[in-house]
C-alpha cells in the first residue's frame, strides 16, 4: 500500500480515527507521519495530543497532584542524571533517561499495577520449545517465596513440603542439564 500523503513511499503506520461514529483510515508513511506528526491525527487546532491521552489513561495528573500535596515545593523529585521533574514526565510522555525509571518508581508502581493486574515485576513470555527448564526455574522461585510466607507464618509443616517439592524440582532441573552437556 502507497503513503496517501505523498504517494511515493510505501504506507507503514496505519491509522484508524472514529469521530461521532464516522470511520476515517489513514495509511502514511513513517516521514509523512513524523511530517504530520499528531496534529494529523486529532485535526490540529484541538489542542489534544497523545502525550494528554497517556496522562489520562494512566490516571497521572492525579498522582502528580498527590505528589505535589506531598512534597514541599523546595523538594520537587528529580532524576539524578537528567534532572526531569514528574512534572515533565506527565507532560512528555516519556522518561528523559533509563534513571528516571528508578527515580520515578514509587509514582510508577500504581500505573504499572493498574496495567498489569497488580503485577509490578516484569515475568516476560517465554517460548514454548524453550521453555522446559525457564518454566521450572519460574516454578522454583515462586515455590521459594511461598516457602518463606509459611516460614514467616510459622507453618513449618507446609513450609518442609514446599521444600521438599523445590528440592525434587531442582533435582530434575540438574538431571536434564547433566543430559544435554
Amino acid at each position: 500500500m502507497i503513503c496517501q500523503e505523498c504517494n511515493e513511499r510505501p504506507a507503514s503506520l496505519h491509522f484508524t480515527k472514529v469521530i461521532n461514529g464516522e470511520k476515517t483510515e489513514f495509511h502514511l508513511c513513517e516521514k509523512c507521519a513524523q511530517d504530520k506528526g499528531e496534529s494529523f491525527l486529532f485535526g490540529g487546532s484541538s489542542g489534544f495530543s497523545i502525550n494528554n491521552l497517556l496522562a489520562g489513561l494512566f490516571n497521572s495528573n492525579n498522582i502528580y497532584q498527590q505528589e505535589k500535596q506531598a512534597i514541599p515545593r523546595k523538594e520537587v523529585l528529580r532524576c539524578e542524571r537528567c534532572s526531569m521533574t514528574i512534572e515533565q514526565f506527565v507532560n512528555i510522555g516519556r522518561f528523559g533517561c533509563p534513571n528516571c525509571y528508578h527515580a520515578f518508581r514509587h509514582q510508577l508502581d500504581p500505573i504499572l499495577k493498574r496495567f498489569h493486574s497488580g503485577n509490578v515485576a516484569h515475568q516476560g513470555k517465554v517460548p514454548k520449545r524453550m521453555g522446559g527448564s525457564i518454566h521450572t526455574k519460574k516454578k522454583i522461585s515462586q515455590l521459594k517465596d511461598e516457602m518463606r510466607s509459611f516460614i514467616d507464618t510459622e507453618e513449618f509443616e507446609k513450609a518442609a513440603e514446599i521444600r521438599d517439592h523445590i528440592r525434587s524440582l531442582e533435582k530434575s532441573l540438574h538431571q536434564e542439564g547433566g543430559e544435554s552437556s
